[in-house]
Parts: C-alpha cells; sequence; structure tokens
C-alpha cells in the first residue's frame, strides 16, 4: 500500500508510471476525469468501452477483452462506478482479473466509493491478483477530500518499487498532519460508516422519490456511492445549455453536465451524499423548474 495526495495522485502515478506513448489502454466510460485526461497527455492510444443507460450502465466484459490490443498495458474501470452508481458484480470482476493475468496486463479499479456499496462489498480487487491495482482514499465515503490522503494497493512488489520512485519524484512524501487526521478516521472508520451507510441510502430513496414523480429525468439506480447520472426525457430542440446555465444562476444549484465524462449532455452527474436533507429536495426541485423555465 502506497499513500498518495488523495486518489487523483494515485490515479496520476499510475498512468505515468505504466503508459508511454508507445501503449494502449482500454478505459471503460464514461470515468472519472483524471483516468482519461493523464492518458491523453502521455499521449498512448485509447479505447472505450462505453456503458449504456439502456443496459443500466453494466459492464459488458467481452466488449473489454475485444478493445484489448497485444501492446494493451492497461485496463481501467471504477467500482461502484462513478458516475453512474452502478457496481459490478463478482463474476464480472473475476473475469476482468482473469482477462488481465491472460493478456499480460493491468487492470486498474477505482474503488473511491467502495465503503459505500448498499449492497454486499466486492473484495479489493488488488486482493485477487499482482496484475490488479486498487485505488481509493478517505475524499468520498469518509468526506474529508481537503486533507488529499488516498492510496493504491498492489501484490507486485517490483510494480510497488516503481510507483514509489514516481511518488518521491512527484510529491516526495505526504503531510503528516493530515496523515493524523486520516489514521483518527480509520480508526473509527466501521462505527462511522455504520451511521453514514443509512442515511446515504435514505438519500438515495428521495431522489428516487423525486425521479418516480419527474417525467423528465430518469436514472438507473445507484448501488453504491452518493452520485447518480439522470438522463433527461428531452426532445432534440431542448436548450440544453440554457438549462445548465438556469438552474445555477436562477436556482443556485449545480449538476456535473454529461461532457464533462465525455458523454452527451442530457445526462448528468447528481450528488446526494453532502448537502442537507432539505438543501438535496430543493436542489432535486430547482432541476424540475429549470426543465420547465
Amino acid at each position: 500500500m502506497l499513500v498518495t495526495a488523495g486518489a487523483a495522485g494515485a490515479l496520476f502515478i499510475i498512468a505515468t508510471s505504466l503508459l508511454s506513448a508507445d501503449d494502449h489502454l482500454v478505459v471503460v466510460r464514461p470515468n472519472y476525469a483524471t483516468n482519461i485526461v493523464t492518458p491523453k497527455a502521455i499521449g498512448c492510444a485509447i479505447s472505450y468501452v462505453d456503458l449504456d443507460f439502456d443496459d443500466g450502465f453494466a459492464i459488458d466484459v467481452a466488449r473489454v477483452a475485444a478493445a484489448v490490443r497485444p501492446n494493451t498495458r492497461l485496463i481501467s474501470v471504477t467500482c461502484p462506478h462513478n458516475p453512474t452508481g452502478t457496481m459490478m458484480s463478482r463474476t464480472d470482476l473475476d473475469a476482468l482479473v482473469a482477462l488481465a493475468e491472460g493478456r499480460r496486463c493491468r487492470l486498474l479499479v477505482d474503488e473511491t466509493y467502495r465503503d459505500l456499496s448498499y449492497g454486499e462489498r466486492l473484495p479489493s480487487a488488488a486482493s485477487l491478483s499482482p496484475t490488479a491495482i486498487s485505488v481509493s482514499s478517505l475524499s468520498k465515503a469518509f468526506g474529508i477530500p481537503g486533507i488529499r490522503i488516498g492510496w493504491l494497493v498492489t501484490k507486485d512488489e517490483a510494480l510497488k518499487e516503481t510507483f514509489l520512485a514516481a511518488k518521491e519524484q512527484i510529491g516526495i512524501c505526504g503531510s503528516v498532519i493530515d496523515e493524523a487526521i486520516a489514521r483518527s478516521m480509520l480508526e473509527r472508520r466501521d462505527a462511522f460508516l455504520k451511521s453514514l451507510l443509512p442515511d446515504m441510502a435514505k438519500r438515495r430513496d428521495i431522489v428516487q422519490a423525486w425521479i418516480d414523480g419527474e417525467p423528465l429525468v430518469d436514472w438507473v439506480r445507484p448501488q453504491g456511492g452518493v452520485v447518480g447520472f439522470p438522463r433527461l426525457n428531452v426532445d432534440a430542440g431542448f436548450d440544453l445549455e440554457r438549462f445548465y446555465a438556469r438552474l445555477l444562476e436562477e436556482h443556485g444549484t449545480y449538476v456535473g453536465p454529461g461532457h464533462w465524462f465525455e458523454m452527451p449532455k442530457r445526462f448528468f452527474r447528481v450528488g446526494f451524499g453532502w448537502p442537507k436533507e432539505a438543501e438535496l429536495r430543493g436542489g432535486l426541485q430547482a432541476i424540475s423548474a429549470a426543465l420547465r423555465g
């Protein structure tokens, strides 16, 4: 385990350590921006396996396998998925691990929301094989992004040394004050999550109830995390730019438009974990109001 400057720092270390302009990357999309932008900056070839709303944003391992090339160095996924909140099955996770082993590449699983799984929590991918790399942080489930503490996990000793060398060149070490705060949080991790998960599940139900009564919005119900990725059921002539501007300027409500994730703008990421319950309800009502002008 290597402590990093948040999950973003871990993802940067992994990409810059493993990828070059001569390599190939398979990314399940949508995905967290760092998993796409950093490889683009490196100049490697990227193949995208796009998730489909109408298929419940479920991962298709066969399509991932079909995208792998002889020079593929890395397969990149997130679970629970960011931004949809969906989860793969244990069977799919095992199949991805086997795929990476068989093709002699690495499997990167961004597990930042893993502690916020509403059902059965999958094992950390890195525990299953030396070819798998897991990434997580205290930013999401534990709500303390400001301390910038994350980590990556690998059972491959040689790879660990490579990542450590990258960390020393990029940031040398972390803040001991931040690490002390992180340790204090992790020491009470179980009690914290025991009270947090029911509250987040209730907030998810609040969003579900709003969507059930809002014909212009639909989503795939998240199975983990505190974000979802609804789709606007509007016609082609609907002014999406004006909708997002109106939502922010007139209602003070902020969502993540789909183009942040290289997806159509009729999708948007909505977070339901941070605001108070009354603010969450108000924000959802604001979306309905902005949709109708």
